[in-house]
């Protein structure tokens, strides 16, 4: 009798192990793709060769991005609609800029962590990386408002930011507008959050539960990694309304780019980043799970394997980054003082 009960463990043991290196091969075949577990192997796929990530530089950039003084009011920073306390998103539907103006589009602010991870940038992904984007905020009218010029004043006018980037980058830089935001695009290359599903597709069997394994599987057989897909889960540009009209196009004017395509949002930490879709119209993730079924893959997802999928998407909030707030260093009188016409 011990006998038999011992074999039937084993073999219940040998068929979990095949069936967890089954949906490990499944996923990556569906496209789906791990954080390295090693540092080394992550740097070499964030790094840029041409401009190195340093320590020197992501303790600047993280001032940068912390810091109200490069808007044209002296109150918004990059922290105010990508709050790293939040999801690094701000939890409203559309943002929220210079003088208390929504965007005009109705835009929902997107999570900067695992942004470097994103194909484009912006959700007409017009900008290819991190450091063209982290421009476009900082001068656009109804966000940050502020001419390079200023910024580049405010920031000179400073002793203690002129010391910072000599330091960062030699006693020759020149502390122009593209090298200040290249410097907060450093600092947010470092925001990458592995979870528990990196683990287990790095090999970590026991790392998502029955049940995630089960939403794992669903989330692939009903074809959402058709976009979601890669490391970031998202991150690409892709048709949207495929089968069905999404039922608040309607809100705001934003219809994609010039051939209708959207970028796709990031999957990692979604249950942090409510309200969802560009324009922020819907806040219950398993609505918007129902919602793209109907309106990019023409299938109606049922409340119970929404829910599945939704427990999958649980096991993607990953570790964040520890983050000190930093202290920023002291305008003179010659810093530019705010303005809020």
């Amino acid at each position: 009798m011990k006998v038999a009960i011992s074999l039937a463990a084993c073999l219940l043991s040998v068929s979990s192990v095949l069936a967890n290196e089954a949906l490990i091969q499944k996923a990556k075949n569906s496209g789906l793709v791990a954080i390295p577990a090693e540092k080394t192997a992550l740097m070499e796929m964030i790094d840029d060769k041409n401009d190195p990530i340093t320590k020197q530089k992501v303790e600047l950039g993280k001032k940068l991005y912390f810091d109200p003084r490069i808007s044209k009011s002296g109150i918004i920073s990059c922290n105010t609609c990508h709050n790293l306390a939040l999801g690094g998103a701000d939890g409203i539907p559309a943002a929220i800029g210079h003088m208390w103006t929504k965007n005009p589009h109705n835009l929902n602010s997107p999570t900067v962590y695992n942004s470097v991870f994103f194909k484009a940038q912006f959700w007409d992904g017009r900008s290819p990386h991190l450091a063209d984007q982290a421009q476009g905020p900082v001068q656009a009218g109804p966000e940050m408002a502020a001419a390079p010029e200023l910024v580049e004043k405010r920031i000179t006018s400073i002793p203690e930011y002129v010391d910072e980037f000599k330091g960062a980058y030699g006693t020759d830089v020149k502390i122009n507008f593209e090298k200040i935001t290249a410097t907060i695009a450093t600092f947010e290359k470092t925001l990458v959050t592995p979870s528990r599903f990196d683990d287990f597709l790095n090999g970590n069997k026991n790392a998502l539960t029955k049940d995630e394994k089960e939403g794992l599987s669903t989330f692939i057989d009903k074809g959402c990694v058709s976009c979601h897909t890669g490391i970031a889960l998202g991150g690409t540009m892709q048709p949207f309304e495929i089968a069905s009209k999404y039922k608040f196009t309607n809100v705001g004017d934003f219809k994609g780019d010039k051939n209708g395509m959207v970028k796709t949002p990031t999957l990692r930490n979604i249950t942090e980043t409510a309200p969802y879709f560009h324009n922020g119209q819907i806040w219950s993730l398993s609505d918007a799970v129902k919602e793209m079924g109907s309106v990019q893959l023409g299938i109606n997802i049922n409340d119970k394997d929404a829910a599945k999928i939704v427990t999958f998407l649980k096991s993607l909030k990953g570790e964040k980054p520890q983050i000190i707030y930093p202290q920023l260093p002291e305008s003179t009188i010659n810093t530019p003082k705010p303005e809020f016409n």
